[in-house]
């Protein structure tokens, strides 16, 4: 499998009062092509900092991040945030194809593309809805419709469920999951939860507290494809726990940290 992430002692600094905060310190990370990779930290470690360096929305202070790119002219990534990030004056389907309108695909095409991913998340029957109109969940659907369907190589998600209810986040997940075995885009997925994180990934990587860098990894042993089910099993358990272990004095020194 090929190396579709790298980045090498990738660091982000911030002036802030007068003096220069460290968000992210020398982050080391390789993720292989079709590899779903979740990330967790402590609030405030810069989690989200790092995904929106990959995402090329914030420039690294020092370091190197190397995409590979496999396709030409696909669009390399697509980001997926936790606020629901929908145009209000635009109807669902005209969301969905709003990444293809922009690379300039036909009309008759990109509503045809945004119908087959409406149908995939269940939102066809608000296909003409505007979001005001839609619950919390069926606006991440949304989004996370329009992320595939703009059909990148690399989807970068950050937190893109944990706004929601516990019922419907579960019901996501396996949406989620349903939606990535068929695809296997490269993903690399933040998250504060770590049984989301075991539950959706092949690695989970764990980031210290702030300044952030990396901790260590767990690889996750759970066959796919994957149904809720596995969350209530004992092994799903213990490897929670294991990871919780190996986190909890970094969430300690986050809080510590704050006051």
């Amino acid at each position: 499998m090929a190396v579709k992430i790298t980045t090498t002692n990738v660091s982000k600094f911030f002036p802030s009062r007068g003096r220069v905060v460290t968000a992210v310190k020398n982050f080391n990370l390789q993720v292989q092509e079709g590899e779903f990779v979740c990330i967790v930290g402590p609030s405030g470690c810069g989690k989200s900092t790092f995904l929106r360096i990959l995402g090329g929305l914030t420039p690294v202070s020092s370091g190197e991040v190397q995409l590979v790119p496999s396709q030409s002219g696909a669009p390399l990534q697509s980001i997926v945030f936790q606020e629901y990030a929908i145009f209000p004056w635009k109807t669902v389907t005209d969301n969905v194809a709003f990444g293809l309108e922009m690379r300039g695909v036909a009309p008759k095409e990109r509503r045809a593309i945004a119908s087959d991913w409406l149908k995939k998340v269940g939102l066809t029957k608000f296909a003409d809805c505007y979001p005001h109109q839609l619950s919390g969940g069926m606006k991440q659907r949304v989004s996370i419709a329009r992320a595939f369907a703009n059909d990148p190589e690399i989807l970068l998600m950050d937190e893109p469920l944990g706004a929601l209810d516990a019922q419907t986040r579960a019901v996501l997940q396996e949406e989620l999951i349903r939606l990535w075995e068929a695809s296997r885009k490269t993903v690399v997925y933040i998250t504060h939860s770590i049984e989301e994180s075991v539950f959706l990934g092949d690695r989970v990587i764990l980031m210290t507290a702030h300044p952030g860098t990396f901790k260590s990894e767990f690889a996750i042993p759970f066959a796919r494809p994957r149904a809720f089910e596995l969350t209530g099993t004992p092994e799903f358990s213990r490897l929670t726990y294991a990871i919780w272990k190996e986190l909890q004095g970094e969430v300690k020194r986050a809080m510590e940290q704050q006051q």
